[in-house]
């Protein structure tokens, strides 16, 4: 009986180890997130000529920008998490259930969250270029771009940008 419950602790140790681990993975790859930001350019994108119109703003309507795709680490690392908390539950057939129910809903809880991490605050900018024509960009929300503010397009490497023009 001695060997048993050595061989249930090492596998719970194990189960929790993993847990972690797939937690560690969630947290980095959340952060490695793009950016919808004016002012973030990718190493790529630096030191390349662009072109730049100028504008003034006639709308701006706050939006939402959704990442694209999600890793999956939210999902495992949720899945091993609940997996590893419904090992603690019961015995026999309802530990096997707790485990395989904890390990669902942790996966979805976990696909929730990292959904939730790749959501940012944005701005829809329509902007009457100088030459009459009229754009729409759409950017974090993290430069302050108001009605009737003179602007700079800024585009050519990547993502167009809507920058304030410096007084």
């Amino acid at each position: 009986m001695t060997s048993l419950n050595s061989f249930n602790h090492s596998h719970a140790v194990r189960l929790i180890a993993v847990g972690a681990l797939m937690a560690g993975v969630s947290l980095v790859s959340g952060c490695a997130q793009p950016s919808a930001s004016a002012n973030v350019y990718s190493f790529g994108q630096a030191q390349r000529e662009q072109v730049v119109r100028t504008g003034t703003v006639i709308g701006v309507r706050p939006i939402t920008i959704q990442s694209d795709q999600t890793s999956g680490a939210g999902m495992i690392a949720g899945g091993a998490v609940g997996g590893v908390a419904g090992s603690a539950v019961g015995g026999g057939n309802g530990r096997t259930l707790a485990i395989v129910g904890g390990a669902i809903l942790g996966a979805l809880a976990g696909n929730a969250v990292e959904d939730r991490v790749g959501r940012r605050d944005g701005l829809e900018i329509t902007v009457r270029l100088d030459n009459g024509e009229i754009r729409v960009i759409a950017q974090e929300n993290d430069v302050p771009i108001g009605m009737n503010q003179r602007v700079q397009v800024v585009s050519g490497a990547g993502p167009t940008r809507v920058t304030p023009i410096s007084q």
